[in-house]
Parts: structure tokens; sequence; C-alpha cells
């Protein structure tokens, strides 16, 4: 069976997403070897999303670039979940599948599709929520040379909670990227990634 996986292109100060959602800094991005956007892209059947930057991609469409205005910019082909409470408003749209239930709900359905292949969760808060119930299984995470300031923060609950990952694959074909995979450290007692 295929791995829930969370990825991801972030600044280096944190946040896969400027005010507003922008996306426009990604093209300070290093470019990845040839054939890992494809290959990356091959291993995913559904993706996850969520409503916010759903209707940012929608609003931007005209100023964003081939790299930001379709997942894998462009490479990917498959089923996307676009998670929202008002999921009639996407009824028009045939290229994503919208809707509102919780995120255990939308995983169970996205691992049934997706079979041997992986679900890719492309919404920080949509992976916060997934973390709470310990369904991903691998973090993918690229850096881009930019400072935002502000914006979508990679992982952001007040009052804090920590969450351990232990490293398992670096990109070494792909060293200016900064590329990492990483999988939740699991308790001894096989339970979640959780400490206190």
């Amino acid at each position: 069976m295929g791995k829930v996986a969370w990825g991801f292109t972030c600044s280096l100060d944190g946040f896969i997403a400027g005010p507003g959602h922008d996306m426009s800094w990604m093209s300070t991005a290093e470019p990845l070897a040839e054939g890992t956007v494809e290959r990356m892209a091959g291993d995913v059947a559904v993706i996850i999303s969520g409503r916010a930057g759903y209707d940012a991609a929608k609003a931007q469409h005209d100023e964003r670039d081939e790299l930001t205005s379709e997942a894998y910019g462009g490479a990917w082909s498959g089923t996307e979940f676009v998670l929202t409470h008002r999921p009639d408003e996407l009824a028009d749209d045939p290229t994503v599948t919208a809707m509102d239930c919780d995120v255990v709900e939308a995983v169970r359905r996205a691992k049934e599709i997706a079979g041997e292949r992986d679900v890719q969760i492309i919404s920080a808060d949509i992976a916060r929520q997934a973390l709470e119930h310990d369904l991903v299984d691998e973090l993918q995470v690229f850096v881009a040379p930019v400072f935002l300031g502000d914006g979508v923060r990679i992982f952001d609950v007040p009052g804090g909670r920590r969450i351990d990952w232990e490293l398992v694959e670096i990109h070494e074909d792909s060293p200016r990227s900064f590329g990492r995979i990483y999988r939740p450290k699991r308790t001894a007692a096989g339970g979640g990634s959780r400490s206190s």
C-alpha cells in the first residue's frame, strides 16, 4: 500500500506560501535534478488540498507561472480532493472533488483510490490535522533560498506542539534544493510521534 505524504517547498524562514497564499517566491527555488519532479508526481495518485489554497490558486491563475499554477508544475495527473465546508460552490469544477468531511475520512477515501500509490497532502492546515491523528507517514521537504517574513507557516499550533522526525533520505542529486525526506518518530509502544 502507498503512503500518506506531506510535501512542500518552504522558505528559509519556514513558510510554504506568502501573504495571501502568494507563490511568486517559488521562482527562487533551486531546480531539481532532471526527472525528479516527474518521478515524484508519478508516485502520487491522490492530492488532498484545502479550500484557502484552492481559492488562491484560482484567483492568482493569471499571475502564477507554470511551476505554481498546477501540482508538480503540470507533471501530475490524478484525483484531487479539496476539503471545504462549502462543496456545492466547487460543483462546476470537474478537475477536483470537493468534500465536506474530516481529515480522517478524507485520508481513508484517498487511500482507497490510491491503492499502491501515494496520497499527497499539500495544505499546512490539513497536514496539521492529519498529524493529530497520526496519519502522516512521510514528510517531503525542499527549501528555497528566500525569507518571506509572513504567510502560511509550515506548522502553526498556538501554544506549541512538538513532533519528532527522523531523516530517512537526502536527495543527493539535488543538493542545492536541500531535499529531505523524514518519517515521524514512533514511540516504543507503537504509538504516534507526539512528545510532551
